[in-house]
């Protein structure tokens, strides 16, 4: 009779527990979207659990016995009794069989055990991700350059950001300036190298470095003789640009160097391409230190004697970006191109 006794008490005590997670008052998580299936359970556990009640669970289910649990927590035994008993409460099961020596995870104890370490476990990699994250220390940077940059200062750049950085990926995108203004506006990229005669509105704007610009002539031209150029000695010719989308403010941009008064022909290719056509005969075209590294049949490259007669190159940026990964990017390259004169 006294072992029906306790399992009677054990199956009322149970139910009470059912009965007391029904009535347990429900307060909605913003932005908490379940699925149909799991909220109604969901919602309660969200409304009612606290991360340390697993805590808890796991220590007790440890150490064989809650007095042992709270020591290695640093609490009062009766706190840890007491929260696992709200836990089953809240549940509507028994998680551990009390025993004189101490405790043991019921079948249904040992289910949620393994859910609540896994729970841990992402909240833990949570934390670290948001860590690194919030340092700058992982994530992405989505580059929009103008001209590639290929044996460029810039890919040193690059070089030693991916030495000391290698958690943090950087992402290049290759368009034309046109591209880059509607890029930059609709925000599909976070920073951008950009022509310093190129404004965009609303950006943050660090000189980066400096190119040497050179003319680019078939070898049979008259100026493939000289060691030296100057812009008027280029005025008088046909000058070829790469128009790809933006031809008018390619002419703009040669322009700003030659004048408007000089015989500009576009054409809707690249600066490889452009180089084939200057190989052919076909004109003469502006190119900066980096590309003449490029070797093109029939093209000799002659450097522009002129003070003006350089690239620049801008890193521009949002102003309301806040990012972290983006800013130490930018203070990274900063902080190189000062220490290298580079501008």
């Amino acid at each position: 009779m006294k072992s029906c006794g306790n399992i009677s008490c054990l199956t009322k005590r149970r139910a009470d527990r059912r009965k007391r997670a029904k009535r347990a008052t429900v307060k909605v998580v913003p932005h908490f979207q379940p699925s149909t299936n799991e909220c109604p359970r969901v919602l309660r556990l969200c409304a009612v659990m606290e991360l340390r009640d697993f805590e808890f669970l796991i220590a007790s289910a440890e150490a064989g016995n809650f007095c042992s649990a709270a020591q290695s927590l640093g609490l009062d035994t009766s706190t840890i009794s007491r929260r696992i008993s709200h836990l089953e409460d809240e549940l509507g099961l028994t998680l551990f069989e009390r025993k004189r020596s101490g405790v043991q995870l019921t079948q249904g104890g040992r289910s949620v055990l393994e859910h609540a370490r896994r729970v841990l476990a992402e909240v833990d990699s949570v934390r670290r991700t948001g860590m690194e994250m919030g340092a700058g220390n992982g994530g992405r940077v989505r580059l929009a350059v103008h001209l590639a940059p290929i044996g460029c200062t810039f890919a040193q750049l690059l070089y030693l950001w991916r030495k000391r950085h290698a958690n943090v990926g950087v992402t290049i995108s290759e368009v034309n300036a046109g591209d880059l203004t509607r890029a930059f506006d609709e925000r599909r990229f976070d920073l951008a190298l950009s022509p310093r005669c190129l404004g965009l509105a609303d950006a943050g704007r660090l000189p980066l470095y400096s190119e040497r610009l050179f003319v680019a002539v078939p070898l049979d031209h008259a100026l493939a003789q000289r060691s030296v150029v100057k812009w008027n000695d280029l005025r008088s010719g046909r000058v070829l640009i790469p128009a790809l989308g933006d031809e008018q403010m390619q002419r703009e941009l040669y322009a700003a160097y030659l004048g408007s008064d000089v015989r500009f022909e576009g054409h809707a290719a690249s600066k490889h391409s452009i180089l084939a056509l200057v190989g052919a005969g076909a004109g003469v075209t502006l190119v900066t230190e980096s590309q003449i590294k490029t070797v093109i049949p029939n093209v000799a490259f002659k450097p522009i004697d002129e003070e003006n007669a350089w690239f620049e190159v801008d890193l521009v940026w949002r102003k309301e970006m806040e990012d972290p990964v983006v800013g130490r990017f930018v203070a990274f390259l900063r902080d190189e191109s000062r220490a290298r004169n580079l501008v």
